[in-house]
C-alpha cells in the first residue's frame, strides 16, 4: 500500500508532529513529556509499527503486537507518575488519530491517488483500530497503577491510624490516672505527691506534643503531592542553622558540633534535608557517651559514588549501636537504647530514623550506617546533585 510506505518513510515527521502537539497540550515542561531518550524514541518506532500494520493488517492483529502494547503500557505508567488525567490520555490519542488521518489525506492528494471508497474506509478503519488499541492499553495500565496507588495509600492510612492509636493510648492513660490523683484530697495537701503528679502531666503532655509533630512530618512525607519545592542550597548553610538550634542541647551534654567548610551545593527539597540533618545530629547529641571527656558530632563531606551525587557524613563518638540492631534501625518504633532512658535522661518513640529514611528516599538518595559499641556511629547520606556542582572537590573519608 502506497500510504503505508509513505508513513514508513515519514514516520519521524509524523512523530515530531505528535510530540509538538503534546508539548502544547500537557501541563509539563517539554523535556518531561517523554523524559528519557528511550521513551522519546518510542514515538517514531511506534509510528513504524503502525505503518507495518497498515500495510499488512492480516499478518498480526495490532492488539497482539507485543512491541506496540509495551510502548502503550510505558506511556500509561509515565502519565500516572506525572499525575495526568484520563481526559489528557484520551486527548493525546485523539491528537494522534487526527495527525494520522491528516497524513493520509495530504499524501493521497499530493500523490494524486484515486483510491476507491472501500479502500479509503479500510485505511481509516485500520488507523482507528490502531489508535483504539493503543488508547485502551494505555488507559488500562494507567487505571491499574492508579488503583495500586489508592490501595497503597489506604494501607498506609490504616497503618497510620493504628500507629496513632497505639502511641496515644499510653500517655493518655497516664494523664487520666493523674487527673484521678488530683481529685484526691491528700494529693492537694501533700506537696511531694502534687509535684509527682505535675511531673507526670508535664512529661506526657510534652510526649504527646512531640508525637504530634513527628506524625505530622510522616503524614507530609507519605502524601503523594505535598508541594515540596526543590531549590539550590549550600549544605553548610543548612548545617549552620541546625547547629544554632541545637546549641543549648549540645552544650548541656558537653558535645562539640564540628561543621566542615567543604560541604556541597545541591538542588534538593530543603525541608527534608533539614529534617534529616536535624534528626541525625540531635540523636548524636542525645546518645553521646557520658564516659568520654571529649564528645563530638561532625558533619562533613566524603567521597560520593558518582560524579552526579554528593555524600555527607554525620559521625559521632557516642555510645554506638550493637551490630544486631543495625538491621532494624530505620523501622518505626525501633529504639536501640530504650533500656538506658533513665540513665541517659532520654525518651522517644523510635520514629526519628524512620522519618529520616522516608526523607532520603523522597530526595532520591540513600542512607547507610556504620557503628561500633563504645566507638561511635557514622551515617552516610548520598544525594543527587541535581543541577548544582560541588563547591570543592570532595575529599576521601578518613579511615
Amino acid at each position: 500500500m502506497v500510504i503505508a510506505e509513505r508513513l514508513h518513510e515519514e514516520h519521524r515527521t509524523v512523530a515530531a508532529g505528535w510530540l509538538s502537539r503534546l508539548i502544547d497540550l500537557l501541563p509539563l515542561d517539554a523535556r518531561d513529556v517523554f523524559p528519557t531518550d528511550a521513551l522519546l524514541n518510542h514515538i517514531p518506532s511506534l509510528v513504524l509499527e503502525l505503518a507495518a500494520y497498515l500495510n499488512n493488517p492480516s499478518e498480526e492483529a495490532i492488539g497482539a503486537n507485543a512491541t506496540v502494547l509495551a510502548k502503550a503500557q510505558e506511556l500509561g505508567h509515565l502519565r500516572h507518575t506525572q499525575g495526568a488525567s484520563l481526559h489528557q490520555l484520551i486527548h493525546e490519542y485523539r491528537i494522534l488519530g487526527e495527525i494520522l488521518t491528516r497524513f493520509v489525506k495530504d499524501e493521497t492528494l499530493r500523490l494524486e491517488l484515486t483510491p476507491s471508497a472501500r479502500e479509503c474506509i479500510e485505511v481509516i478503519e485500520r488507523l482507528d483500530e490502531c489508535v483504539a488499541v493503543l488508547l485502551q492499553t494505555t488507559i488500562d495500565t494507567f487505571v491499574t497503577a492508579y488503583k495500586e496507588t489508592i490501595e497503597l495509600q489506604n494501607r498506609r492510612l490504616e497503618s497510620f491510624n493504628q500507629m496513632v492509636s497505639h502511641e496515644l493510648r499510653q500517655p493518655l492513660g497516664v494523664l487520666q490516672f493523674a487527673i484521678t490523683m488530683l481529685r484526691l484530697p491528700d494529693t492537694l495537701e501533700d506537696p511531694d505527691k502534687m509535684s509527682r503528679v505535675l511531673t507526670l502531666f508535664d512529661r506526657n503532655v510534652r510526649g504527646i506534643i512531640d508525637l504530634t509533630r513527628k506524625l505530622e512530618s510522616m503524614s507530609r512525607l507519605q502524601a503523594q503531592h505535598d508541594g515540596a519545592q526543590r531549590q539550590k542550597v549550600e549544605v553548610s548553610t543548612v548545617a549552620h542553622e541546625i547547629a544554632l538550634q541545637l546549641r543549648e542541647m549540645a552544650h548541656a551534654r558537653g558535645v562539640d558540633m564540628r561543621l566542615s567548610t567543604d560541604l556541597p551545593v545541591l538542588v534538593v527539597d530543603v525541608g527534608r534535608l533539614q529534617l534529616v540533618l536535624m534528626n541525625l545530629v540531635s540523636n548524636a547529641i542525645k546518645y553521646s557517651d557520658p564516659s568520654k571527656a571529649d564528645r563530638f558530632v561532625e558533619i562533613a563531606p566524603c567521597a560520593p559514588p558518582s560524579a552526579t551525587t554528593c555524600a555527607i557524613r554525620i559521625a559521632d563518638n557516642g555510645l554506638g549501636i550493637d551490630t544486631e540492631h543495625l538491621g532494624g534501625l530505620f523501622t518505626r518504633f525501633f529504639r536501640a537504647h530504650a533500656t538506658r532512658d533513665q540513665e541517659l535522661g532520654t525518651e522517644g518513640m523510635g520514629l526519628g530514623l524512620s522519618i529520616i529514611a522516608d526523607c532520603v528516599e523522597h530526595m532520591l538518595g540513600t542512607i547507610a550506617v556504620e557503628s561500633k559499641v563504645g566507638k561511635g556511629t557514622t551515617f552516610t547520606v548520598v544525594l543527587p546533585l541535581g543541577d548544582a556542582e560541588p563547591v570543592l572537590a570532595v575529599p576521601q573519608a578518613a579511615g
